[in-house]
């Protein structure tokens, strides 16, 4: 039988008060959604609150024509998973109305995974659904994966005994370095790496901006944008090891 993940987004698409657009950064969905289904998973997208998935300017190719708001990622390359899912009929449909988290918040997935992008840092953080969803999933030592921002999405998950899902464990999410090389750390309402060390997790980290990846046992977490296909390759590993 097909292993069964759950994709939460983000529904926040502004960058605090500086006027400019954010939402979920769309190699972090793209890659690990096809990896995923390419790997056999059923993969359901879902989003915080329900209907168009904000994508960040910066992160489609400004020849898709959706590259408004911020510069458009024209400028850098752009991963085939990303032109793929642009290209991808029903994947759009889904992202241009997609459901709500409370909609399948009772039903059991094998894996949730969390993808970045600045919008999580207001939405997901805030999601009392997300939390007790993922409390239940981590307690049930099921997978729980996120990557770059998406760990924010963690910081008010909680185990049954209180203590935060990250508290002892590897983890790893978007750096200090990088925020500050964006030109963010004060328009972000947290900084993550500091967040998840005060939770108790044993933050890891590699180089900016280059792939790094950590599992502790069910929990995956990655680094960056870069870090995407390193978090679904685990993401698949422990599903077929079933978390062990």
């Amino acid at each position: 039988m097909a292993k069964t993940v759950l994709v939460v987004t983000t529904s926040h698409a502004d960058m605090g008060t500086t006027g400019h657009r954010t939402g979920v950064w769309l190699e972090e969905l793209s890659t690990p959604y096809y990896a995923l289904v390419d790997g056999g998973a059923t993969v359901t997208l879902v989003s915080i609150k329900g209907g168009p998935i904000p994508f960040d300017p910066r992160s489609v190719p400004a020849d898709a024509g959706q590259g408004h708001g911020d510069e458009p990622a024209g400028q850098q390359e752009v991963p085939a998973s990303v032109r793929r899912f642009l290209a991808d009929e029903q994947a759009m449909a889904v992202a241009r109305n997609s459901p709500s988290l409370d909609s399948v918040a009772d039903q059991t997935f094998d894996a949730v995974l969390l993808p970045g992008g600045h919008g999580t840092m207001w939405d997901l953080p805030e999601s009392t659904t997300l939390a007790r969803l993922l409390g239940r999933q981590f307690d049930a030592g099921r997978v729980v994966a996120a990557v770059c921002h998406g760990p924010a999405g963690l910081v008010s998950a909680r185990r049954a005994d209180g203590k935060p899902i990250v508290d002892g464990r590897r983890v790893a999410g978007f750096t200090n370095s990088e925020e500050e090389g964006v030109g963010l750390t004060r328009v972000v309402p947290f900084l993550l790496e500091d967040r998840l060390k005060q939770l108790g997790g044993r933050y890891e980290s590699g180089p900016d901006w280059q792939p790094f990846a950590v599992r502790d046992g069910h929990l995956i977490t990655g680094q960056n944008p870069q870090s995407s296909e390193k978090v679904a390759a685990l993401v698949l590993e422990a599903l077929a090891d079933g978390g062990r």
